[in-house]
C-alpha cells in the first residue's frame, strides 16, 4: 500500500516540475528593469481603479434606477383594478376560455395556459405595466384554480402547465428589465 502512495506523491511532483521549470524560465527571460515592471504595475492600477469606478458608478445608478421603478411599482399596485377591465382583459387573454375559469378541469388547464401565454406573447409590446397588472390577476385567478384540480391532474399535464407558468413569469421579468433600464436612461 505505501508504495502505491509513493508512485503517487512521485507522480505529482513529475506534474510540478514541468510548470515550475517553465515559470522560472520566464522570469529569468525577462529582460525589463524594476521601473519599468513599477511603471507598467502602476498603469495597470490606475486603469484597473477607473474601471472599478465606473462600475460602481453604474451600479449605483442601476440601484437608484431600479428602487424608483419598484417605488412606482408599488404605489400602482397599491390602487385597486377596474372590475370592467379586469373582464375585457380575461377576455383577450382566455378567448374560449373567457368566463369559466372557476369550471376549469385538469384536462383544460394547460390549454388555459398556452392560451393566456400566446396572447401574452403577441401582445406584450404594446402592454403598459397596469395591462401587466390585469394579466397577472388572470394569470393569479387560473392559479387558483391550478391550486384547486391539481391533485387529479396527470403529471405530464402539470408539467406543461408549469413550463407554461415559466414562460408568463419571464414575459413578466423581461417587461420589469425593460422598465429598469428606461428608468436608467432618464436618470443621468
Amino acid at each position: 500500500m505505501q508504495r502505491l502512495f509513493d508512485g503517487f506523491n512521485a507522480n505529482r511532483r513529475l506534474r510540478f516540475f514541468p510548470a515550475a521549470a517553465l515559470a522560472a524560465l520566464l522570469l529569468t527571460g525577462c529582460d525589463s528593469t524594476p521601473n519599468e515592471r513599477r511603471a507598467v504595475a502602476r498603469n495597470a492600477g490606475r486603469e484597473l481603479d477607473d474601471v472599478a469606478s465606473k462600475a460602481a458608478h453604474k451600479l449605483a445608478r442601476v440601484g437608484k434606477a431600479a428602487a424608483t421603478y419598484d417605488a412606482t411599482n408599488r404605489a400602482r399596485r397599491a390602487r385597486p383594478l377596474d372590475p370592467r377591465q379586469q373582464l375585457a382583459m380575461e377576455a383577450k387573454l382566455l378567448g374560449p376560455y373567457n368566463g369559466q375559469i372557476n369550471a376549469l378541469t385538469p384536462q383544460d388547464l394547460p390549454a388555459a395556459y398556452g392560451q393566456l401565454v400566446r396572447e401574452a406573447r403577441t401582445q406584450r409590446a404594446t402592454w403598459t405595466d397596469r395591462d401587466w397588472d390585469y394579466a397577472r390577476a388572470v394569470y393569479q385567478r387560473l392559479n387558483d384554480q391550478l391550486k384547486q384540480v391539481r391533485m387529479d391532474m396527470p403529471a405530464r399535464d402539470e408539467v406543461r402547465v408549469r413550463a407554461r407558468q415559466a414562460e408568463f413569469v419571464s414575459l413578466q421579468a423581461g417587461h420589469a428589465m425593460n422598465g429598469i433600464d428606461a428608468a436608467t436612461r432618464q436618470q443621468k
